[in-house]
C-alpha cells in the first residue's frame, strides 16, 4: 500500500489520506461503500484518463515534478476531492483542506500562516479548497499572494463554470482541469469493484444493470450509494429487472430530491423520455423534479439543450420554443411559469427527432483537430491589398447570387482536404426537405465539376 499523505484539517491537526481512518474508532465500524472504495492511487481513479492516464495533463505535470495550481471543474461524484488528496501524496506535499461553505477570513489566514511555517521547515503545502466558487471576490483575491510566491499549491474544486464563478486573477494563476462525468465503462467498473468489495453479485439482470448506470448519469458517488442499497438486499434475492429496479429506487429518489443533493438520475429520465418521444413519461419526470424542489431554471436549461441536441432541424421551432418557455418562466415565476415549461416538455416529446446537427458538429470538431492549420482556398479569401491580389487572393471566386439557381458549386474546403459530409439530415420532419435540397445541390455540384473538367481552356472553379 502507498504511504499516507500528510494532511491538515481546518485546525491544523494531522489527518490521513483517508478521512475515515481518522474519524472511526475501530476498523470494523461500518463505512459507506463509496468511502471503502475510495482510490488509494491516482491510477485507480476512474473516468478521468484525459487527466490521469499516461498522457494525461496532470500525469505529465507530476512526471516533470512541476505540479501547478489547479482548478478541478466537474460535476458531483467524479472524484475531485479524492484526486486532490492523491495529488498531494504523489507530489510529496502536505495536504490541507478548506471548505468555502464553512470557512471565513480567519480560516484562510490560519491556513496561509501554517503553510508559511511548513515552507520554512522545507515542507510544501497543497491547499485544497472545496467549492471554491463560494468564496467572494475579496476572499478569492486573498489566495493570490500565497499562490504567486509558492507558499501553497492551490487546488480548488468547483461544480460551476470557472469563467463565471472565479476571478480572472485566480484563473490566470491556475490551470483549469475539466473532469468528465463518468461514462458507461467507468460506471461499470465501479459496480464491479462494489461486487468485489462486498463479495456479492449485484441482484440485477443485464438490462437493469444498464438502467442503474443510466440513472447515475455520470455521478460515481450516486451510483455507489444506489449499489449499496441493492447489495443490502437479503442474500438470495431474485435479480431485478428494470421495472423492479425503478420500483425499488423510485421511493428513495424523492428523499434525494427533497435535499437537492442528487437529481441527475431524474433529469436523465426526463431527457431519455423526451428522446423516446414519450410526452407522458416526460411530464411525469418533469413533475417529479418540481415536487422534489428542483429549480425550474435548471430544467429549462436542460430542455433547451435537448431542443438543440435531439430535435435539431427536424423541428426548427423547437429551439425558439425552448427559449420562449424559459423566458416566460422568468417573467411569470412559479407556479404560473411552470405551465410554459410543461408545454415545452410536450412540444419536445411530440416533435420529430434528429441529432444530425449534433453528430455533424462533433464530426466537424474532430476533423478540425485532425487537419490542423489548413488555410482556406485562395479564391474565397478577400484581397484588400495589391500584394494579396498578386498572390491570387479572390481570383476565380464565383458570386453565388449571380450563378444559376444561386448556386456556383465551388469548393469551400481547404486545398488538399477532400470534401466531407458532416451534416446528414435524418429525413424526418423539416429535415426531409433539407435532405432533398442538399441532394439537389450535390447533383448540381457534380454536374458543374464535370462541365469544368471538359473545358480545359477555362479556369476551373474550385
Amino acid at each position: 500500500m502507498p504511504r499516507k499523505a500528510q494532511t491538515d484539517d481546518l485546525f491544523g491537526a494531522p489527518a490521513s489520506a483517508d478521512p475515515a481512518t481518522d474519524a472511526l474508532p475501530a476498523d470494523d465500524t461500518p463505512r459507506p461503500l463509496a468511502d471503502r472504495l475510495r482510490p488509494a492511487r491516482l491510477e485507480e481513479v476512474v473516468g478521468q484518463a484525459h487527466l490521469l492516464g499516461p498522457q494525461g495533463s496532470i500525469s505529465r505535470m507530476l512526471e516533470r515534478g512541476a505540479l501547478a495550481s489547479l482548478i478541478l471543474w466537474g460535476p458531483p461524484g467524479v472524484g475531485k476531492t479524492t484526486i486532490a488528496r492523491l495529488l498531494a501524496e504523489a507530489a510529496g506535499l502536505r495536504f490541507a483542506a478548506l471548505s468555502a461553505v464553512f470557512s471565513g477570513v480567519a480560516d484562510l489566514k490560519r491556513a496561509f500562516d501554517e503553510a508559511r511555517a511548513r515552507r520554512r521547515a522545507g515542507q510544501g503545502t497543497l491547499l485544497f479548497v472545496d467549492e471554491i466558487h463560494r468564496f467572494n471576490r475579496a476572499q478569492q483575491d486573498g489566495f493570490l499572494p500565497v499562490v504567486e510566491d509558492g507558499t501553497v499549491t492551490l487546488v480548488g474544486a468547483t461544480t460551476e463554470n470557472p469563467s463565471f464563478a472565479l476571478n480572472g486573477a485566480i484563473l490566470s494563476r491556475c490551470q483549469v482541469m475539466v473532469l468528465r462525468r463518468l461514462d458507461d465503462e467507468a460506471l461499470e467498473l465501479l459496480l464491479s469493484r462494489s461486487e468485489q468489495e462486498t463479495d456479492r453479485k449485484m441482484p440485477l439482470d443485464e438490462a437493469a444493470r444498464g438502467v442503474l448506470r443510466a440513472m447515475a448519469d455520470g455521478d460515481g458517488r450516486y451510483l455507489l450509494n444506489m449499489a449499496e442499497q441493492l447489495l443490502a438486499l437479503p442474500e438470495g434475492s431474485p435479480a431485478l429487472d428494470p421495472a423492479g429496479l425503478a420500483t425499488l429506487l423510485a421511493k428513495r429518489a424523492a428523499l434525494y430530491d427533497k435535499d437537492r443533493e442528487e437529481h441527475y438520475n431524474l433529469i436523465s429520465a426526463l431527457h431519455k423520455s423526451l428522446r423516446g418521444s414519450d410526452p407522458d413519461a416526460a411530464l411525469y419526470w418533469f413533475c417529479r423534479m418540481l415536487e422534489g424542489g428542483e429549480d425550474p431554471r435548471y430544467i429549462a436549461r436542460r430542455l433547451t439543450r435537448f431542443a438543440a441536441e435531439d430535435v435539431g432541424l427536424a423541428d426548427p421551432t423547437a429551439l425558439p420554443a425552448a427559449i420562449a418557455a424559459w423566458e416566460t418562466y422568468e417573467r411569470l415565476g412559479s407556479p404560473e411559469g411552470e405551465l410554459a415549461l410543461a408545454q415545452l416538455v410536450v412540444h419536445l416529446g411530440t416533435a420529430s427527432k434528429s441529432n444530425a446537427v449534433y453528430a455533424g458538429y462533433n464530426a466537424a470538431r474532430r476533423a478540425a483537430k485532425e487537419t490542423g492549420s489548413l488555410t482556406p482556398p485562395a479564391h474565397i479569401l478577400n484581397a484588400p491589398t495589391k500584394l494579396m491580389k498578386q498572390l491570387g487572393y479572390g481570383q476565380g471566386y464565383a458570386y453565388d447570387h449571380e450563378a444559376e439557381e444561386a448556386f456556383s458549386g465551388q469548393n469551400y474546403f481547404p486545398d488538399g482536404m477532400e470534401r466531407v459530409q458532416f451534416y446528414r439530415p435524418a429525413g424526418r420532419g423539416h429535415e426531409a426537405r433539407i435532405l432533398e435540397r442538399l441532394e439537389h445541390w450535390a447533383k448540381l455540384r457534380e454536374e458543374r465539376a464535370e462541365g469544368e473538367a471538359g473545358e480545359p481552356d477555362r479556369t476551373r472553379r474550385r
